[in-house]
């Protein structure tokens, strides 16, 4: 793998919408006249708190409220590409449960409340599942992925599916994150020449615009933390396995998960209490950050983006005056040498994963295999691949099975690296709570003929050891989003949680977009 390809996009970022039809843009976004600046709607930056209040008193209902959203969606989303498409069946499903609640049965905090899932996870519905290529339009699975049924059995309204940058950023090496065939290119909505990172581009977009109250992305590696940082969002990449992982369109089973995307952190810790069955709401202590160990890690994370580290320099000036105890440098050992490995494992993972999710979760689909995938892509050219090809697609095309010893050993280097010789060293040598780094840069500007322009990120260690990442708000670059991870040890989401909190509380650090047609300096 080449030194480009190992620094960025292959997986790091890696009007219809009120009767639910399919949007397709083909040629990607252009964006005509300037969006209207909407600081008048009246659930910007709403919380899942403030809408279930809403919903209690009587001043909303979940029909109203998915309707207002609904309508936001139709006015913003034509230049913004965000949103693939919405549910025909949201207001129905929000009147059930207004009657549900006028029962006096409320299910949880997400009752009543929309969300938008990524188009690469399951839902039966009136909704497609596609990862955003014609390959998969007009198909339906046959039933949720776990994730989406638990979800509607915490009272949440499914309310749309979003774009994303097709088949979540695997298929080239010159790719622009946030480019589907079928949705085009999703703009960030902070400047809409910007790039909002992938490949939970859509997710990313679509809650920072406030189109829904909070989102649910995936991740192989940085694609929640990635477009998080550059919307603006709170992003938890939790520890694999800990959110079921079955009917999401796979890259790799050893790296593949959801996530919740939000604009505060309580929300994204009711949703991922929701996804998961456990209670965060407790790890939310705005004193979170006294007496914890949190280190920081310079070498590979910091210096490629000056303004990324001066936001995030200040951010830890905050986690020390809050309480913590910084210890810096804390690197991570082994960073960065096992970029070809983690490529080698995708790529077999996905030769294999790619056809069972197929015969399981898409039956009616004509592609069963990704050769067959290739080859729609091949015969579909000007539709599919306007802008870059799918030579990742190729390469992992050419790989056997997972029986292969290259497989096995890429395998076990990965493990041993990010994790043993890793992150496991990194977190017990100094006793640290978290390590904290830069997520990204701020957001580069979009460009469908070269594709990102890719400067560094923080993903790729929590990513390959299947540990969680939390991406937090820490500020604007000349009016661009930038954030900083969180990364802890398995399964230590409510420290992560509770750390994030203590921060965001201090620091308040997210601003609402403002739909800039073209960046310039704020």
């Amino acid at each position: 793998m080449t030194d480009r390809l190992s620094r960025r996009s292959f997986l790091h970022y890696g009007a219809a919408a009120v009767t639910g039809s399919v949007m397709v843009r083909p040629g990607g976004a252009r964006h005509a006249a300037p969006l209207p600046v909407h600081t008048d709607f009246e659930l910007e930056e709403a919380t899942v708190a403030q809408l279930q209040d809403a919903m209690r008193t009587g001043a909303r209902t979940s029909r109203s409220i998915c309707a207002a959203y609904l309508t936001r969606i139709a006015e913003l989303d034509p230049q913004l590409h965000a949103v693939l498409e919405t549910n025909p069946d949201a207001l129905a499903v929000a009147d059930r449960l207004d009657a549900e609640r006028k029962a006096n049965r409320v299910r949880g905090p997400l009752h009543g409340i929309p969300v938008l899932v990524k188009d690469n996870i399951a839902t039966v519905d009136r909704m497609m599942t596609t990862a955003g290529s014609f390959a998969l339009a007009g198909v339906t699975p046959p039933r949720d992925a776990p994730l989406v049924a638990r979800l509607r059995a915490a009272g949440a309204v499914i309310l749309g599916k979003t774009n994303l940058s097709e088949w979540a950023n695997i298929r080239s090496t010159r790719s622009s994150s946030g480019w589907s065939a079928r949705g085009g290119q999703c703009a960030n909505p902070y400047a809409l020449d910007r790039n909002p990172c992938g490949s939970s581009s859509g997710t990313g977009a679509a809650i920072a615009a406030s189109f829904a109250t909070v989102g649910i992305g995936t991740e192989t590696d940085g694609s929640i933390v990635c477009p998080s940082s550059a919307c603006s969002l709170v992003g938890v990449k939790p520890t694999l396995g800990l959110i079921d992982g079955a009917g999401i369109i796979p890259i790799a089973h050893s790296q593949d998960t959801a996530g919740p995307m939000a604009r505060t952190v309580a929300d994204a810790a009711a949703l991922l209490g929701a996804l998961t069955g456990r209670d965060y709401s407790a790890s939310l202590d705005p004193a979170g950050l006294r007496g914890a160990r949190i280190g920081v890690a310079r070498k590979k994370f910091f210096g490629y983006s000056p303004e990324a580290d001066g936001l995030v320099e200040a951010a830890i000036d905050v986690l020390r005056r809050q309480g913590a105890v910084i210890v810096d440098p804390a690197d991570i050992p082994h960073a960065g040498e096992y970029d070809d490995s983690e490529l080698t494992v995708l790529l077999y993972e996905l030769k294999a994963d790619l056809p069972a999710y197929l015969a399981t979760w898409a039956p009616g689909a004509k592609v069963k295999t990704l050769a067959d995938v290739i080859a729609f892509n091949e015969a579909n050219k000007a539709t599919e691949m306007p802008y870059f090809g799918q030579e990742l697609f190729l390469q992992a095309q050419e790989k056997g099975p997972l029986t292969d010893q290259a497989y096995r050993d890429a395998l076990a280097k990965d493990q041993q690296l990010s994790r043993t010789e890793g992150l496991d060293v990194a977190f017990a040598r100094d006793s640290l709570d978290a390590i904290v780094a830069p997520t990204g840069s701020p957001p580069w500007p979009t460009d469908l003929v070269n594709g990102d322009h890719f400067l560094g990120a923080s993903s790729t260690p929590a990513a390959v050891a299947g540990y969680p990442n939390i991406n937090v708000p820490v500020g604007y670059a000349f009016g661009l989003p930038v954030g900083m991870s969180f990364i802890g040890k398995a399964n230590s989401e409510a420290t992560l949680l509770k750390l994030a909190y203590a921060y965001e509380q201090a620091a308040k650090p997210r601003k609402a977009p403002r739909f800039l047609p073209q960046w310039r300096p704020a």
